[in-house]
């Protein structure tokens, strides 16, 4: 019955700030989902992103990712664990323009996947966005990652190539890879997830869709 990644009454508050960044959030996501994560500019979308990443830590609250307590975890647990278990894919990239693309993904494999075997030796300043997003996409993967999180993984790009990328994380999914993904676009949340938690200053204001059943699930009906 456990969550994949399962997020307990976490708020999130930055030095400084009086509204909290995430406010008593609890969430649950099952092995082999793909839910959005949705809501207005300063909602909390990509801070929850963070949390889940171990990039930002709770003030409060429990965040377990794969049955490990990432919230406790020591600097380099949490490194060992983003190896492990978390893949990231960010709006702008994030790629290393001094080394080529093989260099950036490390893993042949995922450019023949990625249909970008041709660009190996490219440098990713010479690529189109959609290209680029690709190379980032095969990059996240490389570890096999238990969970694939992706922040607004179309919205550097044209609506054409955004279609692109959101195909590829929809047969992603349909492969058995688990995706959260930050996005402004419904319509993009409606095709290629199962369901959409929206945000609004920091709280969950409403959820849609329905959610996979749990591991488990079925033998405890």
């Amino acid at each position: 019955m456990n969550a994949l990644v399962q997020i307990n009454d976490v708020t999130k508050r930055y030095d400084g700030s009086e509204q909290p960044a995430v406010d008593g959030i609890t969430l649950e996501i099952a092995a082999g989902e793909a839910v959005a994560v949705m809501g207005p500019s300063g909602s909390g979308k990509s801070t929850l992103l963070n949390l889940i990443a171990g990039l930002d830590r709770p003030t409060n609250g429990t965040i377990t990712v794969a049955g490990q307590r990432i919230d406790r975890l020591s600097e380099a647990g949490m490194a060992r664990c983003r190896r492990r278990e978390i893949g990231m894919i960010f709006q702008f990239f994030n790629l290393l323009d001094d080394l080529t693309v093989a260099d950036n993904v490390l893993l042949p494999a995922q450019l023949d996947a990625l249909h970008i075997e041709r660009h190996r030796d490219a440098y990713p300043g010479r690529l189109s966005g959609g290209e680029r997003q690709r190379v980032a996409i095969a990059r996240a993967l490389v570890n096999r990652p238990t969970v694939l999180l992706a922040d607004e993984p179309t919205g550097a790009l044209d609506t054409a190539t955004g279609e692109e990328i959101g195909q590829l994380l929809l047969e992603l999914n349909r492969s058995g890879q688990t995706l959260v993904m930050v996005t402004h676009n419904p319509e993009l949340a409606s095709r290629y997830t199962h369901r959409a938690v929206h945000l609004l200053d920091g709280r969950i204001a409403e959820r849609t869709g329905e959610p996979l059943p749990m591991a488990g699930a079925a033998e405890a009906l």
